[in-house]
């Protein structure tokens, strides 16, 4: 969490105007004025015996003062006394003890006066008393003998000393015994046991005084104290009493609440106004009894409360009047509950509420003193003049005594005096000089001229114009050269001449005059202001919650005025930064190192400049896995269950979620530690379930969002007694392994379930729906049991029952099993196959009778191969495939048949032991289907005008073939298609010469095979027709001219020309528009594969890839590749599993001519020759 904060300037210039005020009242050491005392010793003095004594006495006046002092009343003549000096230019004295002085024969009440010529001041009695630490007297203690339980006091009873001594208890080695809520020290130093316990038993029970002032510490003699338990009081006093005498043969008894302090039931409490109250109640009780407070009619003062010493004691600080009243203590154990009222009073010696000052006037000026004061009971007021009482002072026309009041009028200068306010009660008393000066004199002002003030823009500014003079003068503020006097709400004028702007700003900034004047005179003086800016922490340091050993850092971004040089200081927990190397403090950030737990604090960044201060804190927060629980305790252990308590570790900042409780079996499992349960973080004990013949040790483990702790130490053993088992084993199963056995198996209890020695099981079986009596064994400490000479796979109850040496576990449930299966003994019946299409068939039998299966029916296998290819009548390795159909089913689906061809089938039933007889086999035929594409294409011989086809029949022909169908069309320069000529060729030719070709032509060929079922897949393939040789000729030729310079030169103009031209083309297209391609695209037209308009018949439009804006009429379109799917009236669940192959989908081939992507008319594989250099020459002319 983030915390800002400032040092405001308004705070540091109330202060500096609060002394403004007093020193304006100071007359100036120049001008003639009576008395002041400055210092003084206190009015309660202890000095150390063994050191000088010094009784501080200083006054200021002009002329400088001189003094004497009183003792006890009378004059103290320090001329008479060697050992005693005077200090020069003052009145402090100096009584030399360390040569021969004894502080004893100087106590006593000292009054010090400082006096000149316009009159006396006097110091308040001071009361010197030596400080004393006397030893202990002597005693003889005796040996504390207390039973167990009891209440014990300690006396302390310290010597008397000056001031009272401090108090604590120590043992022999010097180190302090340890207090809590049941063993705890009062305020009068005794050591209150709320009851005793065995381990309270020492011989070294030794109270010591520091006495401060002299820096002694004196030791009480050692305190034994001897604890007897039941039992030990029981051996030591059974020989001397009879049974019915022993009272110690009582446990030890739970008591009530008893206040061991204070006693009764009331008690009065006087405190003084201003000091801190404290009220004490100890009480004894078993167990040890919680004290709580209130107050009777009210509240306890907020902010002022305080407990102490186990709530035991309460503490309020500075109190008032108004804490008076009835306080109650009250002290509660589970047996009951005491209380005890305390009645407090609070007195109060006297306290100014209007002190007198000092007062200047000149002659012929009225004025007055007032002395007012408040106390409990009310203070006396008395005055007096130069150290005598007024009534017989000398008399003075110009005063006159009021009660508190001195009134002056018409003073002159002999008027001038010290007067002495005394208000005092039964409870102490004020003394207060205040002189009145008479004087004449013109206006001085004392602050320095051309004085610099700096502040913060925003902030109060406060000009200082000190001034004197009598009469007192008048003080007018002016700003700049030729300002105006200043007046307005903007300004603040205080008394003392100081000149205040609460809010200054920028054009605040400038030179203010001061003036004073009296009747005697006038005076003025300069002083400059300027404005800054204010100091400003832009990035603050954030709240950081870290984990142990990482890396943090705060930020502390500051702005501040370009005039003012700040320096930034970091603090932990208000505090400088440890001296460790692992903080790294840069220029505007703090870093710490591989951070530990003891880095958790707050982070203060101090940015400080002359004029002000601001700060920004964050909080780091530190976690890490919790530590161990400690202290582990078994309590309340019965047979069955026992009571863990722990005390948990730290939580690192992360509080504990929850707790797991693991326990070690050491008598089955040693060292192996198992999950028990889990409780949450909130809890520190848990309730654990036991279970007989383990030797139980516990440990927890403490959880936060961090992680787990280490586990605790293991707690101490418990081992339970042994029992009967609780449970009988788990999964117990009859299944056969042969048929004529029965195999009986089930999960062992382990160790910690056995519940004692001697672990058995009792297994036992019958027959199921015969009425046959249990056949029963016991087994040892094993898992399986084996049935022999039983029939073939009939049903069996069965049943395992745990016992030990102490008995038996409760009756155990049945199961049914089964004795061992054997192989089916006949086959399905009634093989039907249905041919659905093609590559699918359907397959239905009636199922076997269940005896005959002899096991668990599993389901059916289909074992289907092929015979032969009808078309090609030719015999192949067989292969047969399986698919298995599970349950009691009669029917399955056979998929992935290959078309026109022979297979066979059997079926057989499946159980648990294997497959029984196949059924007989049964033949059918699958229909023709369409051909795949053939096997190859080849173009060959091409000559002017005619090219050779040859080809290999479809690798799967899938029927009887009828024909081959080619088509083909031309391609020009342009790579785009001419007219489509389609060709019938009977199935039984392989070749085929195409005449009447144009030469120099490429073509493109689509050619596949039909059975009656329809067309197949087909292959493409791309040949040319050879070049004219008189074409030849004219290109030899123009290669020979291309040789000359004036071609070459004409060639790079048309090249020119043709780039231009492209540019232009390149922009216009760029900015959209459509352009025809029907004319190109018409010789492509394949009729079979493009698409027709509903509307008119014509092609569609191809879009442009770049502005998707249609194109004309006439573009190809892509031919439609997809398979048609064969139509199936049966869902894929019909399927059998286990399908012994794949079923392939021919796919399509895309062609592309010169970067040109388009799709071809028809599907098969594609070759492409390259294209000849004189194609290309055509095709760039």
């Amino acid at each position: 969490m983030m915390k800002k904060m400032s040092i405001p300037t308004s705070r540091a210039s109330l202060v500096l105007f609060l002394c403004q005020i007093i020193s304006a009242l100071d007359v100036p050491l120049d001008l003639s004025q009576p008395p002041t005392i400055t210092q003084q010793s206190p009015k309660d003095y202890i000095v150390d015996p063994r050191e000088n004594i010094v009784i501080q006495c200083e006054a200021k006046g002009k002329p400088p003062p001189s003094f004497s002092w009183t003792r006890n009343g009378t004059h103290f003549d320090i001329d008479k006394d060697a050992q005693v000096t005077m200090k020069p230019n003052s009145g402090t004295l100096v009584v030399n003890i360390m040569n021969g002085g004894k502080a004893e024969a100087y106590e006593g009440v000292y009054q010090c006066t400082a006096r000149n010529e316009r009159g006396a001041a006097i110091s308040n009695n001071i009361v010197i008393r030596p400080s004393r630490s006397p030893l202990w007297t002597k005693e003889k203690l005796e040996p504390n003998h207390v039973r167990e339980g009891d209440s014990l006091v300690l006396h302390c009873r310290p010597p008397v000393g000056l001031p009272p001594p401090i108090i604590f208890w120590m043992d022999n080695a010097f180190q302090r015994l340890p207090q809590s809520e049941r063993v705890s020290q009062g305020l009068n130093g005794d050591l209150y046991f709320a009851n005793v316990q065995p381990e309270d038993t020492r011989e070294d029970y030794i109270c010591y005084a520091r006495f401060n002032h002299t820096q002694t510490i004196q030791q009480k003699q050692p305190i034994s104290v001897k604890v007897f338990s039941m039992d030990s009081l029981n051996d030591t006093i059974a020989a001397n009493l009879s049974d019915t005498d022993i009272y110690g043969a009582k446990p030890v008894t739970e008591r009530p609440p008893v206040l061991l302090t204070p006693t009764g039931s009331t008690s009065t409490k006087v405190e003084l106004r201003g000091n801190v109250l404290l009220l004490e109640c100890i009480a004894a009780g078993l167990p040890t009894p919680v004290i709580r407070w209130i107050k009777e009619g009210g509240e306890l003062p907020a902010n002022r409360t305080f407990f102490e010493n186990f709530k035991k004691t309460l503490k309020i600080i500075d109190v008032s009047e108004a804490d008076s009243g009835n306080y109650k203590c009250i002290a509660r154990n589970t047996l009951g509950s005491v209380h005890h009222v305390i009645s407090v009073t609070v007195k109060a010696a006297p306290y100014w509420i209007t002190a007198p000052r000092n007062l200047v006037l000149s002659p012929g000026e009225d004025g007055t003193l007032i002395c007012r004061a408040n106390g409990n009971p009310k203070p006396s007021i008395s005055w007096l003049a130069n150290g005598v009482p007024i009534a017989i002072a000398p008399e003075d026309p110009s005063r006159k005594v009021d009660g508190d009041t001195i009134i002056f009028s018409h003073v002159q200068e002999r008027s001038s005096a010290v007067y002495q306010c005394n208000a005092s009660n039964e409870y102490g008393y004020l003394l207060a000089n205040a002189f009145v000066n008479v004087l004449a004199e013109p206006p001085r002002i004392l602050t320095p001229a051309n004085k610099l003030y700096q502040v913060i823009a925003d902030s109060p500014a406060l000009l200082d114009c000190a001034y004197f003079g009598s009469p007192k003068p008048e003080i007018e503020w002016f700003k700049g050269v030729k300002g105006s006097i200043l007046r307005g709400n903007e300004y603040i004028f205080h008394d003392n001449g100081t000149l205040e702007i609460p809010v200054a700003q920028k054009d605040s900034a400038g030179t203010y005059t001061c003036v004073a004047r009296n009747e005697l005179g006038k005076i003025q003086n300069e002083v400059q202001l300027e404005i800054k800016d204010p100091t400003m922490i832009i990035k603050q340091p954030e709240y950081k919650v870290i984990q142990r050993y990482g890396q943090v850092s705060f930020e502390c971004i500051i702005k501040h005025d370009s005039t003012l040089l700040p320096t930034v200081v970091w603090l932990k927990d208000n505090d400088e930064l440890p001296d460790d190397e692992r903080f790294l403090v840069g220029k505007d950030n703090l870093t710490i190192m591989n951070v530990t737990d003891k880095d958790d604090g707050t982070y203060t960044c101090i940015v400080n400049t002359t004029l002000d201060s601001v700060s920004a804190s964050a909080v780091l927060t530190v976690v890490a896995r919790p530590n161990p629980p400690f202290d582990l305790e078994l309590t309340g252990q019965l047979e069955r269950s026992i009571e863990l308590s722990w005390i948990p570790g730290d939580e690192n900042n992360s509080p504990i979620t929850n707790f797991v409780i693991e326990y070690e079996d050491a008598l089955h499992e040693p060292g192996v530690w198992h999950y028990q349960t889990e409780v949450s973080g909130t809890q520190t004990t848990a309730q654990l379930k036991l279970s007989p013949y383990v030797n139980y040790s516990f440990r927890v483990i403490a959880v936060n969002k961090i992680g787990r702790s280490q586990p605790s130490e293991p707690s101490e053993q418990y081992l339970t007694k042994s029992a009967s088992p609780d449970e009988n084993p788990a999964n117990v199963q009859g299944i056969g392994s042969e048929p004529d056995n029965l195999v009986i198996t089930w999960e062992p209890l382990k160790g910690f379930q056995s519940n004692g020695p001697g672990l058995q099981y009792k297994v036992s079986w019958r027959q199921k729906d015969v009425d046959d009596e249990w056949t029963s064994v016991i087994v040892a400490n094993v898992s399986k049991y084996i049935v022999s000479g039983t029939p073939t796979f009939v049903p069996y109850e069965v049943k395992v029952q745990a016992l030990n040496d102490l008995g038996y576990a409760p009756e155990p449930s049945e199961v049914i099993g089964h004795s061992g299966e054997d192989l089916p003994m006949v086959a399905p019946g009634n093989v039907q196959v249905h041919v659905i299409n093609s590559t699918l068939a359907k397959v239905h039998w009636d199922p076997v009778p269940l005896k005959t299966v002899r096991g668990h029916l599993q389901g059916y296998k289909v074992y289907y191969w092929k015979v032969q290819s009808l078309s090609r009548r030719s015999r192949r390795h067989v292969e047969k495939k399986i698919l298995t159909f599970r349950g009691n089913k009669t029917f399955g689906m056979l998929p992935g048949l290959e078309p026109y061809s022979s297979y066979k089938l059997n079926v057989r039933v499946v159980n648990g032991k294997g497959e029984g007889p196949a059924s007989p086999d049964k033949v059918f035929k699958t229909p023709e289907g369409v051909p795949s594409s053939p096997s190859f294409l080849k173009i060959t011989n091409p000559t002017l005008d005619s090219l050779t086809l040859e080809w290999g029949s479809p690798t799967h022909p899938n029927g009887v073939l009828t024909s081959y169908t080619l088509k083909f069309q031309p391609i020009n320069n342009t790579h785009e298609l001419g007219p489509l000529v389609e060709i019938r060729i009977p199935a039984n030719e392989s070749s085929l010469i195409l005449k009447n070709l144009n030469y120099s032509t490429r073509y493109k060929f689509y050619f596949n095979a039909q059975t009656s079922v329809g067309s197949g897949s087909q292959i493409t393939e791309e040949a040319v027709t050879i070049m004219d040789e008189g074409k030849m000729a004219m290109a030899s030729r123009q290669v020979d001219i291309a040789t000359q310079g004036w071609f070459i030169g004409l060639m790079c103009a048309v090249a020119l020309l043709i780039l231009i031209l492209l540019i232009v083309c390149f922009i216009r297209r760029n900015k959209g528009g459509k352009y025809p391609v029907k004319e190109k695209e018409d010789a492509h037209a394949d009729p079979e594969i493009q698409p027709m308009k509903e509307d008119d018949g014509t092609f569609g439009e191809y879009s442009d890839a770049e502005d998707h804006k249609p194109l004309k009429k006439g573009s190809r379109t892509p031919s439609d590749r997809t398979v048609k799917k064969e139509d199936s009236d049966d869902s894929l669940v019909d399927y059998g599993e286990g399908v012994n192959g794949q079923f392939n989908e021919d796919g399509s081939f895309i062609g592309q001519y010169s970067g040109k992507k388009e799709k071809e008319p028809a599907e098969g594989n594609e070759s492409s020759e390259a294209p000849s250099p004189v194609n290309a020459m055509n095709s760039f002319v």
